[in-house]
């Protein structure tokens, strides 16, 4: 996360939703911070609420306004995070009929801190039956001299709705990107939908090259799971053959489930390309209902 608040030079945590010391998982090494920030939403049979909401490290939850039943999220960075060393975790469960989305007021930013050893940041999600879950951050940065390993853990219902957006900027400007490994395992009704590995950066091999990224240095996932998204369509590339980026949407043998998967060469030409997937994958769960 970026800084956004006096808290960035500490790089402690002081936050009423956390719990007494006692009561926390154990502290981190002495090079990187160890924090676990837990969201929950339950259906209190009217509305969507928030029962727990717990800040932590450089995870600061705000409640944001929403219209209907849902509740939404914003995450604020609370100091510079991830930076090499630091374990950090998202916990967000969705219960039954909940409606719940996510969201970062920044983008993510990865750093080489202290020491030059990984840094870990893991995404658990789960959505119970008939209730559904957004996420949707800003894009990740992986900055030159960065080590960083991302991770999305998702456990969804049978019945469970799903959209979840990932998206990545490796480098800033005119600097070479970190090192960065992500893994999203999905699974629903206790079946393995989606497992998924990539890594960009040095030391891996070809990452840049014309078989996988092509030069480009935006990349991102779009993810929709949920009734209505039919397994039977044919994949639907976006902007083939463009040197403005391009992506492809295509159908999970799992299923209901739609992925897109996208490269651009800037972070903007890649939400447009994102955006434009879910209005495709919109626009085939329309067609699938009205036939």
């Amino acid at each position: 996360m970026s800084p956004s608040s006096p808290l960035a030079a500490t790089r402690t945590t002081s936050d009423p939703d956390i719990p007494p010391a006692a009561d926390q998982e154990p502290a981190g090494h002495s090079d990187g911070v160890r924090a676990t920030a837990r969201i929950r939403a339950a259906h209190n049979g009217r509305v969507t609420t928030l029962p727990q909401l717990r800040s932590d490290g450089p995870f600061h939850l705000r409640r944001m306004r929403t219209h209907g039943n849902a509740a939404r999220v914003g995450i604020i960075g609370a100091m510079s995070a991830p930076l090499g060393g630091d374990r950090l975790t998202l916990d967000i469960t969705a219960e039954d009929r909940a409606e719940l989305e996510v969201t970062t007021a920044a983008a993510a930013l990865a750093l080489r801190g202290p020491t030059t050893d990984a840094a870990t940041y893991d995404v658990r999600l789960t959505v119970a039956e008939h209730a559904s879950l957004r996420w949707l951050p800003q894009p990740l940065i992986s900055a030159a001299g960065s080590n960083l390993r991302q991770s999305y853990t998702v456990e969804l219902a049978a019945t469970a709705r799903l959209v979840l957006r990932e998206e990545q900027l490796l480098g800033r400007a005119d600097e070479e990107p970190g090192h960065l490994v992500t893994r999203i395992l999905v699974h629903r009704g206790g079946r393995t939908l989606l497992d998924q590995h990539t890594a960009y950066g040095a030391p891996e091999p070809g990452w840049d090259g014309p078989a996988v990224l092509n030069g480009h240095r935006a990349v991102g996932q779009l993810l929709l799971v949920g009734p209505g998204m039919d397994a039977r369509h044919d994949p639907v590339l976006l902007q083939e053959g463009s040197k403005d980026g391009c992506a492809v949407l295509t159908p999970l043998a799992g299923g209901p489930a739609l992925l897109a998967t996208a490269v651009a060469p800037t972070s903007s030409v890649l939400r447009e390309l994102l955006d434009e997937a879910h209005a495709q994958a919109l626009g085939k769960q329309r067609g699938c209902s009205a036939a």
